[in-house]
């Protein structure tokens, strides 16, 4: 930890993570692994996490302030460690779901980069999915996001 790190809240990882801000995350950190959130990608990101019962009580206010802390973890440590510090704190029962839904929005602009493979499999063995249900995932993602 550094110096400033307790005066000027650096150490946000350390604060611990609540399930809806890591379900969050996982999704910011598809939509930002190539580099650039494409508009598709916050669109899906946004539609997905309005509909959930997670979210029920949530207001704009308290999204805003989720958004916030997730976009500094982002800036500061990079979408892959966004989704290490993410994946262990998704309950149980959303594990495929949030795996389900990075991968529509992996999917979301058409094409799959490098680093959104990258993270789609990290995000797998974080989770703890199985390869033939993670394939299964995919490829139902695959065929909604045709065309």
């Amino acid at each position: 930890m550094g110096l400033f790190d307790n005066m000027f809240g650096g150490n946000e990882a350390a604060k611990g993570l609540t399930k809806h801000e890591a379900f969050a995350g996982i999704l910011l950190a598809a939509s930002a692994v190539d580099g650039h959130i494409a508009s598709e990608e916050i669109s899906t990101l946004i539609n997905t996490i309005s509909r959930m019962k997670l979210y029920s009580n949530f207001n704009d206010d308290k999204y805003g302030r989720m958004f916030d802390r997730l976009m500094k973890m982002l800036k500061k440590h990079g979408a892959i460690e966004l989704t290490e510090r993410c994946a262990p704190e998704v309950p149980d029962d959303l594990r495929e779901t949030v795996f389900a839904n990075a991968c529509d929005i992996v999917l979301a602009d058409g094409v799959v980069e490098d680093e959104e493979r990258e993270l789609i499999e990290k995000l797998q063995n974080e989770l703890e999915i199985p390869g033939d249900e993670a394939m299964d995932i995919v490829r139902i993602m695959v065929i909604k996001n045709r065309g």
